[in-house]
């Protein structure tokens, strides 16, 4: 969990030797022509990380882009690091390698250098039903796929820390990453400390605390309701620390996480959003500024994930009570 300093190469090697780089463009609510741009335009810029998920459907958008950059020369597939996760379904029972197949299909891709279980809990097709698949069954299939060399780091996203200690006690591929919501106002110091000491790398998501997020809508059109929670990019330290710097309160955020030895997946489709969240690499904030920033104490999960209640594999049932 090294300081994150120097510039666009700046990365996390994973327990398998593989380099992560430590930021990278979320896609997530990314429509295929949204996104396809803003790929192009983070490369451009300098990033090298692309994270994506099936359930986001846009991998098929995604993979042209990246085909497109590498025909055009800006980058070579080497130099990318790509992410995508596998829903609910495809980790029913037997389901995982077919849904990888899928998803590089759609990416143009012979491999991915990330797959998460995008959560611990297994559906049927059109998730009306749980299947009761422990999450042991699920790393299982994990190590498999990973064995085939399809995915060249394999992880989680959404389980929680005695989840990860199951899959972890069988003994097989290790768990390479955690992607969990972590910001300011929700900073999982605990689950980092669990995964630094497995040595498994955190990625955070919602690290600006998910502004966008009120603006989601499922298939059916229908937006949900967000509970009130206040506002991470409007917290006084923040504001005073991005004056300090000349920053905004999105960088310093962003510059939190880092500094925690984190890596960060903001999304955006604005151009210049895209390149203001990559230049966050000519500044530091000391241990003394986190534990300023952290003043404020407040904790609160913004994903719930409530399709998962009464699930048994339920990573946050511990939450609801």
């Amino acid at each position: 969990f090294q300081r994150i300093m120097s510039s666009s190469s700046a990365a996390i090697t994973l327990s398998n030797g593989v380099k992560m780089p430590v930021i990278g463009l979320g896609t997530w609510q990314s429509s295929p022509a949204e996104v396809i741009a803003a790929v192009k335009a983070s490369v451009k810029a300098g990033y090298r990380l692309i994270d994506t998920a099936a359930v986001y459907q846009n991998e098929e958008a995604i993979g042209t882009a990246i085909k497109e950059l590498v025909e055009e020369g800006v980058v070579k597939r080497e130099e990318l690091f790509v992410t995508t996760k596998a829903w609910t379904h495809e980790l029913a029972p037997g389901k995982l390698e077919g849904g990888l197949r899928a998803s590089l299909k759609k990416l143009q891709l012979e491999y991915v250098d990330l797959y998460l279980a995008h959560m611990p809990t297994a559906f049927n097709d059109d998730m009306s039903q749980h299947v009761a698949s422990p999450v042991e069954d699920v790393w299982r299939q994990f190590d498999a796929v990973y064995k085939t060399g399809l995915a060249k780091s394999v992880g989680v996203s959404n389980w929680n820390n005695e989840q990860i200690g199951r899959a972890l006690a069988l003994g097989l591929t290790p768990i390479h990453n955690s992607q969990v919501e972590l910001h300011l106002y929700f900073p999982q110091h605990e689950h980092v400390d669990f995964c630094k000491a497995h040595n498994i790398s955190v990625t955070s998501y919602a690290t600006l605390g998910s502004p966008g997020r009120v603006n989601f809508t499922l298939p059916t059109g229908q937006k949900l309701d967000w509970a009130p929670a206040p506002s991470d990019l409007e917290d006084k330290n923040v504001v005073a620390l991005a004056e300090k710097n000349k920053k905004t309160p999105a960088q310093v955020l962003l510059r939190y996480a880092l500094d925690r030895g984190l890596a960060i997946i903001p999304k955006s489709v604005n151009i210049s959003r895209i390149e203001e969240n990559f230049n966050v690499f000519d500044f530091t904030i000391s241990q003394e500024g986190i534990a300023k920033l952290e003043e404020s104490k407040i904790s609160q999960r913004l994903f719930l994930q409530d399709f998962m209640a009464g699930h048994p594999e339920d990573a946050f049932a511990n939450e609801r009570k």
